[in-house]
């Protein structure tokens, strides 16, 4: 029984896997899986290698998206403000001043992909070349998925799913283990094989009610600062803090700058930078912006994180602190803050803080076996994992994990599986955000051997919860 203890008998023959318990097995949209068994569609997986052709603007190719024959390939730069006009188009807007340059800052034109029909741009996506945090301390290529976009005239039409196509390949080429992304909208791209790997919290607390308990101790000062004469020291505190913080990604100048830009009226709303110090030594900050709201001339303001680290736990407090602190304001609000938020710990009154949950960054494995290779490990162990991966079917198969001392193997295996599961719940597990058991309970994937749940999560745990503040 699938999701049930029937899953977990011994002796018993594997469960089905998830996906092919009901009805036909899952399609793949593009390039779809080789028929035969588990052996044979890995074998030709491996030998498979995307060739796309060659054309003037950079790789490109042509696909039949429905009613649309559609060239999808790499823009030119003179082609990068048509571009960003037509992603901005997808999600109901238009450029704003300064966007183009602030674009052009960040997109690499050999990942910029443009979906051209008649010689028009109708669809957008992208990836930056990233290198994430993963459990262990490695930071692992990336390919970080954004500027997804279709036009409203061409949309349902496969589009999206051929841009989808072309980036993955891609990241596989380039030998990037990991993809990832911020979804516009949340049933979007599970079927592309992302999972949701990390939770972000939103905040909300009402100032007048945040007093800290009794066992928290001030330390340090609090500097104001410009943004700009602030960002190389912000960047110090960020590398601190992602040392022990799966998911985080590599931040420079450039792309700081990036993350933290606005759209509309709170673009000319200036950024505060607050930095604090212990014993001359910055271990802390907050960029945050103030809205001003004065009812019946009563100071109403609401303050903004836009991102607030710590490399102690005191630091982060005293910033926390000085946020919440700040005159005329009565109102704190945040977002993409880590799952495992110190500030509910902190507060007298759990209550006031209003914290909503919802889905963070979702992690795609592009070459399983690597990704499994490149993440350390809680604990020892062996797991045998039946992975199902009807999007990119060179991952399709059966792997042996295993891990003992310093080293960690992950190879092709013909012996019973542990555990069957999808690619997205590999993706939603990979970072220790998510466990195992949980996505059992789910019915997302299958136990078929004695304690194999258990195993797993303490093999995937991490003691601190994965987070990407820096939305991409």
């Amino acid at each position: 029984m699938l999701g049930g203890r029937a899953a977990q008998g011994g002796g018993a023959a594997p469960p089905p896997h998830p996906g092919r318990a009901r009805g036909p097995a899952l399609r793949a949209v593009a390039g779809g899986a080789r028929a035969g068994g588990v052996r044979d569609r890995l074998a030709g997986a491996l030998a498979y290698r995307p060739r796309p052709a060659r054309c003037a603007g950079g790789h490109a190719g042509r696909v039949g998206c429905g009613s649309v024959d559609v060239e999808i390939r790499t823009i030119a730069e003179s082609e990068l403000e048509a571009w960003v006009r037509v992603n901005e188009l997808a999600f109901g807007g238009e450029p704003e001043p300064g966007q183009l340059e602030l674009e052009r800052s960040v997109t690499e034109l050999d990942r910029a992909f443009a979906a051209v029909e008649d010689g028009e741009i109708v669809g957008t996506a992208a990836a930056y070349s990233l290198r994430m945090r993963v459990p262990g301390g490695a930071d692992v290529p990336t390919a970080g998925v954004t500027m997804v976009g279709v036009k409203p005239s061409h949309r349902r039409r496969g589009i999206n799913t051929a841009m989808m196509r072309r980036l993955l390949d891609q990241a596989r080429e380039r030998g990037e283990p990991l993809a990832a992304l911020f979804a516009s909208e949340g049933p979007i791209y599970g079927r592309f094989g992302f999972g949701i790997g990390t939770l972000h919290g939103s905040i909300d607390i009402e100032t007048f009610g945040s007093a800290f308990v009794p066992a928290h101790r001030p330390g340090g000062r609090v500097r104001m600062l410009p943004l700009e004469r602030a960002m190389p020291t912000l960047l110090r505190i960020y590398g601190r803090v992602r040392e022990l913080r799966p998911g985080t990604i590599e931040l420079d100048e450039r792309r700081m700058r990036y993350v933290l830009h606005d759209h509309g009226e709170e673009a000319r709303v200036p950024h505060f930078v607050a930095l604090h110090e212990t014993d001359g030594e910055p271990d802390a900050y907050a960029v945050y912006k103030i809205k001003h709201d004065w009812p019946k001339g009563i100071p109403g303001n609401e303050l903004m994180v836009y991102d607030l680290q710590g490399a102690t736990p005191r630091a982060y407090a005293d910033m926390w602190r000085f946020v919440l602190d700040v005159d005329l304001v009565r109102r704190v609000t945040a977002w993409h803050r880590p799952a495992d938020e110190p500030l509910l710990h902190l507060l007298t009154d759990p209550r006031r803080l209003r914290l909503t949950l919802r889905d963070g960054l979702w992690v795609r494995l592009v070459d399983v076996p690597t990704a499994l290779r490149v993440r350390g490990y809680a604990a020892e162990g062996r797991l045998v994992l039946e992975v199902r991966d009807a999007f990119c079917p060179w991952n399709e198969g059966r792997y042996a994990l295993e891990v003992g001392g310093d080293a960690v193997r992950c190879v092709p295996t013909d012996v019973p599986p542990d555990l069957l599961l999808d690619v997205d719940g590999l993706g939603a597990a990979y970072l220790g955000g998510v466990r195992f058991h949980d996505l059992w309970r789910a019915g997302r994937i299958a136990a078929a051997a004695p304690g194999a749940l258990q195993r797993a999560d303490a093999m995937f745990a991490t003691t601190a919860a994965p987070w990407c503040p820096m939305a991409f």
